[in-house]
């Protein structure tokens, strides 16, 4: 078998980094792709849909999502990735062909449900993946390249939409079959690239003899492996960081959400500049996240600085952009928030999870981490969406993430030093 990889010319996790990354661009761009058309999709459905209701879509795919991370998880260690994530982007597909072919909202929600559904499947397969092949030296900067896919996909969404739909008129559905044929390449790559269940406990067999030899060899005592149990997945230090991480998504999600709608109803901005000025916060994650995940894995003891560090200023940067007073300012703290905010933090919040949870069932555990971050962005969209009903203004909703954010970074923060006082 590693003669195979080998004789390909590229290592296995390499492949896995690249393919991982096309994974995120595929989802990303679907989820980004509504927003936008939000006016021209009430405008096809009789204009005269709330925007509580327009929120609900993304609630109702966030649901999908959410609901299946802990049983994803769970299959993920029990049959495998490729098990779960080539029927997961099967449905996933039929999700978005369903939602260009709706005809009333609530058939847009019922996709929006599935197709949460299906990419459900993709958060434990791939950093189960990235926590079993990638080298331990690598992992922060490698995970930050799989995650930059949600950024160049959410930009790509966002500025498509913008373009196609709001300024060159084209229907709202275009956005979906765009996501239909970016799902079917996905299959075919899945298909090649990834390793059967079979395939994967052989290479995971042999990674640990060569471990309990190299121990043996430098007369290490062998480190027994854990076993996942509530009591370990609930430790206040993992709480806190699920805690930490629903903080993370939530100012996240709400932004993905209502940015554009933000811009072009308070702010105004028009046609594909809304696209474009929102896309920032994606585009400048990009560097964001290979800088300091780089930073994470030279100094690899630092991770916990990192990340109370990089959300406390992202919660800044997000306060500066709803009390922005011109368009630059406001641009600015986008693109701050991009460049410090969750996709900057989220691979060293991964990376340090991987240290600290038990090495068994690690797909539960990344399951359980990500149904916390998620259950946000089931709340943040439709919570904003009633804000903006009740005052006509979103910027409730940016306060309530900047609040978030601190109170979560500082009982992350709290857990920590407990742990740190608590080794001396």
């Amino acid at each position: 078998m590693d003669a195979k990889v080998k004789s390909s010319g590229m290592d296995y996790w390499k492949k896995i980094v690249i393919l991982l990354c096309a994974g995120w661009v595929t989802i990303w761009v679907y989820r980004s792709a509504l927003s936008p058309a939000y006016p021209q999709i009430n405008e096809s459905l009789g204009g005269n849909i709330s925007d509580t209701a327009l929120g609900f879509i993304s609630t109702c795919y966030f649901f999908g999502y959410v609901a299946m991370q802990i049983p994803a998880g769970f299959l993920v260690d029990k049959i495998g990735k490729k098990k779960v994530l080539i029927p997961g982007f099967i449905v996933f597909g039929i999700a978005a062909f369903l939602i260009s072919q709706a005809t009333s909202i609530s058939m847009i929600y019922f996709g929006s449900v599935l197709a949460g559904l299906g990419c459900g499947s993709f958060y434990g397969s791939a950093y189960s993946l990235t926590s079993q092949n990638i080298p331990q030296e690598k992992r922060s900067f490698s995970t930050a390249i799989v995650n930059s896919g949600s950024a160049v996909g959410s930009g790509l969404g966002l500025i498509l939409s913008s373009f196609l739909v709001v300024q060159l008129q084209f229907p709202w559905q275009t956005m979906m079959y765009i996501s239909v044929a970016l799902i079917v390449v996905m299959l075919v790559a899945f298909t090649a690239i990834i390793r059967n269940n079979k395939e994967d406990a052989e290479f995971l067999a042999q990674s640990e003899a060569e471990e309990a030899a190299e121990a043996a060899k430098n007369e290490e005592p062998v480190v027994e492996k854990e076993h996942v149990s509530v009591k370990k997945l609930f430790a206040p230090k993992m709480l806190f960081a699920y805690i930490l991480y629903f903080a993370t998504c939530y100012a996240y999600y709400m932004t993905v959400t209502w940015l554009p709608n933000f811009l072009g109803t308070e702010r105004g901005f028009e046609g594909a500049a809304i696209g474009f000025s929102a896309s920032l916060v994606a585009f400048a994650s990009i560097p964001g996240a290979l800088f300091f995940s780089r930073l994470a894995d030279k100094f690899m003891h630092k991770k916990v600085q990192f990340i109370v560090i990089l959300e406390f200023l992202a919660a800044v940067m997000l306060l500066l952009t709803v009390q922005a007073t011109n368009s630059t300012i406001l641009l600015i703290g986008l693109i701050l928030y991009g460049f410090l905010g969750k996709l900057a933090v989220e691979p060293i919040i991964i990376s340090w999870l991987g240290e600290n949870a038990p090495k068994v069932g690690i797909g539960t555990t990344l399951g359980v981490f990500n149904f916390f971050g998620m259950m946000s962005s089931v709340i943040a969209p439709t919570l904003t969406g009633s804000i903006s009903d009740a005052t006509g203004s979103k910027e409730m909703g940016f306060y309530i993430s900047v609040i978030l954010l601190v109170v979560g970074t500082a009982l992350f923060l709290l857990a920590n030093l407990k742990k740190k006082k608590a080794a001396e």
